[in-house]
């Protein structure tokens, strides 16, 4: 087989997942986890979600080294691993991919966090698997949980006191027989957030905040899902419906500085959502199917997603643009299909070989005043074959191919108004011709993790692509919530990128440590570019492509000192070099600092526990202009837990109290730090929950 011809010289893709819970794996257990489990994966369940319960669901994974929250105030955050973000990251929903307005900086995931039954990140290519968009990791979210008794359910009530938060999530579920179902029911109401500051600067003008508070920072949310389902001896079926709704503001000043004549008294309440705002409304209808008899195993998943996003401001004379006639600045309304099929079967007790094969169409329209992106579909489809060979309990190698085709066709956009060309004659503007692309790519990976003694080691080289997305081949607007003109290029290349990941862990009875290097090579990385040229203020942007090196690590130590007591330090580190293009020699915009984090944990009657954290980041210097260095910070936390039996109810308690001290800092991935919004204060989050 595949696997068993490259066995002599290559090291593996596959296997390194740790589970972080409430309990952890010891001897050889633990050993034989981290030698069936992917390579650079982290895997958590829905305790340590609710244990570490920051807000958004990205801000309570932001812990595991390697992976990053890019946050626009204290309701959005968008996931990063190492250092990469937006569609090189595939987030995948019960093993379909989730298909929204992914460029968007300004919005997070439209997922119901509580829904959530287990978390798998993979940091490191996942393009085997889901193809394009999963050339920096896959963070897999399951939702799929079967129950086991005729009614069952939980019920969580939790807030935040920093922007006033509140909301109450129920999940009611049941079987009877072959046959059971599941609810989830989320709602969640905050208010503008608080900084350690009293003013900001935007375009060289001090704006004033009242009592610190990011005006028009306020948002709620509503969400539900329904599952029906079907199990048998050798089949089982998943019907679900799924939808998200969320409305957030705008921070009033970052929207421009037109702001300054709004007759709007955005400090009249913290809980008002005045214009400029956005929506955005996620429905999913899915169906898995899973058969399995001896020695194989099929599924197959059909699903359709409707995403609609509107933003929404004053109607203000932007430049020749007159003033609009209504509110509706952008409006995208996105369609998805999605069909996948597999297989697995045992050739034998140490051979298995996976199939699969996938299908996606997206259907975009836009509509407002305003433009950025034009309307556009997408068609793909990859097929691909994994072989995974066990020599024995010490040693297995795996080895892949997948085979990629991806149709784009972009459509031509003209401006509703007329501005001046080069001769002073009035014309409507064409902001994006029509585009039609077809690409092309066949990537590749293998590997081996082998257990002498105490030890597991694992290693991985493989090759992965992404193609341009629409956004990066035809923008031409204003990205006013991160402070820039975006420029697309037409004549961009897919996205290529080598990577060698090595995993080396070391097993011993009270004390375990892990180290996850990483190289990675782009031939050319797409970016946007800054330039020298301005539009009304802003600086113009171009998405370019160049060399890129990048390279770093994760590492972990754990050492448990009694039953009771508990060590643990972890950290990450990411060097990233422009080794082509007009940015030669630079780093890569909002690359990650260091980082570490050193815990105290302390656990009592079973399942109670107190830990003490100290999270630091180191100073970033390396940035690409016209970014500024950001100076390294610390913080101290708190977070505790305990669970109550009261007759069959668990009550589950949780709190989390981030920078205790309440020093005044800034994330150098967060995009408001560019006018000088710091992180928050002291922040406490509460967690209760109801079992039954």
């Amino acid at each position: 087989m595949i696997a068993t011809i490259l066995a002599a010289f290559m090291l593996q893709v596959q296997d390194t997942t740790e589970v972080l819970g409430p309990a952890t794996i010891y001897g050889e257990s633990q050993r034989q986890e981290l030698m069936h489990l992917t390579l650079g994966s982290v895997e958590v369940g829905r305790n340590y979600i609710e244990n570490n319960f920051s807000g958004t669901l990205m801000q309570s994974l932001s812990a595991i080294p390697g992976v990053q929250a890019r946050s626009i105030g204290s309701g959005q955050s968008k996931p990063a691993i190492r250092g990469l973000g937006f569609n090189r990251i595939a987030v995948a929903v019960d093993g379909i991919k989730h298909e929204g307005q992914q460029w968007g900086d300004d919005h997070g995931l439209e997922i119901d966090q509580f829904s959530v039954d287990r978390i798998e990140v993979v940091k490191g290519p996942g393009a085997l698997m889901y193809g394009s968009d999963a050339i920096g990791g896959v963070l897999g979210i399951y939702t799929n949980y079967l129950p086991v008794e005729p009614f069952e359910g939980r019920v969580n009530l939790f807030g935040r006191s920093n922007n006033l938060s509140a909301g109450i999530s129920t999940r009611l579920q049941g079987r009877k027989d072959h046959f059971y179902w599941r609810l989830h029911l989320t709602g969640t109401d905050y208010a503008d957030y608080k900084v350690l500051t009293d003013e900001i600067e935007y375009y060289s003008y001090r704006i004033p905040l009242k009592n610190g508070t990011l005006r028009n920072t306020a948002g709620r949310e509503a969400d539900a899902a329904l599952t029906l389902g079907y199990v048998g001896e050798h089949f089982r079926n998943d019907f679900k419906v799924s939808d998200t709704w969320a409305k957030s503001g705008f921070f009033a000043n970052a929207h421009g500085l037109e702001v300054r004549l709004s007759d709007i008294d955005y400090d009249a309440s913290r809980r008002d959502i005045d214009l400029p705002w956005q929506s955005v409304n996620h429905l999913t209808v899915h169906n898995h199917s899973h058969y399995h008899g001896t020695g194989y195993s099929l599924d197959g998943d059909l699903a359709w997603q409707w995403n609609h996003r509107q933003e929404r401001s004053e109607p203000v004379s932007h430049g020749y643009m007159p003033i609009p006639p209504d509110d509706l600045e952008r409006d995208f309304q996105k369609h998805t299909l999605t069909g996948k099929f597999g297989g697995k079967v045992d050739f034998s007790p140490r051979n298995q070989l996976q199939v699969g094969a996938d299908a996606e169409f997206q259907h975009n329209r836009r509509d407002g005043w305003g433009f950025i992106i034009p309307d556009f579909e997408t068609l793909s489809g990859g097929v691909f074959v994994i072989d995974r060979h066990t020599f024995s309990e010490d040693l297995n190698v795996n080895a892949g191919i997948r085979y990629d085709h991806v149709y784009t066709s972009i459509h031509s956009y003209t401006d509703w108004f007329t501005t001046p060309d080069e001769s002073g004659t009035p014309v409507y503007k064409e902001r994006s011709g029509d585009i039609l692309r077809h690409f092309d790519s066949f990537t590749w990976s293998a590997g081996a993790a082998w257990s002498p003694g105490r030890w597991v080691l694992k290693a991985n080289v493989g090759k992965s692509f992404r193609v341009p997305i629409p956004k990066e081949l035809g923008a031409d607007g204003v990205n006013y919530h991160i402070f820039r003109y975006e420029k697309g290029s037409p004549d961009l290349d897919p996205e290529q990128s080598y990577q060698l990941d090595v995993g080396i862990n070391w097993i011993g009875e009270r004390l375990t440590l892990r180290l996850d290097p990483y190289f990675n090579w782009f031939p050319n990385y797409i970016y946007l570019n800054p330039g020298s040229n301005y539009y009304e203020g802003l600086q113009m942007y171009t998405y370019t492509q160049a060399q890129v090196l990048r390279t770093g690590f994760e590492a972990q130590a754990v050492w448990t000192l009694t039953s009771h007591w508990e060590l643990e330090a972890k950290g990450e580190y990411l060097y990233a070099r422009q080794m082509s293009g007009a940015k030669k020699g630079y780093t890569l915009p909002f690359c990650p600092p260091w980082k570490a984090d050193v815990s105290a944990k302390y656990s009592f009657l079973e399942d109670g526990f107190v830990k003490l954290d100290v999270r630091i980041a180191g100073a970033q210097n390396e940035i690409v202009p016209p970014e500024k260095p950001t100076d390294g910070w610390y913080t101290l936390n708190l977070s505790a837990g305990k669970n109550f039996r009261l007759g069959k109810t668990l009550v589950k308690t949780g709190l989390q109290v981030e920078n205790l001290l309440n020093r005044r800092y800034y994330d150098h991935t967060n995009y408001y730090r560019l006018i000088g919004v710091p992180e928050p204060g002291i922040n406490a989050s509460l967690m209760l929950g109801l079992d039954f």
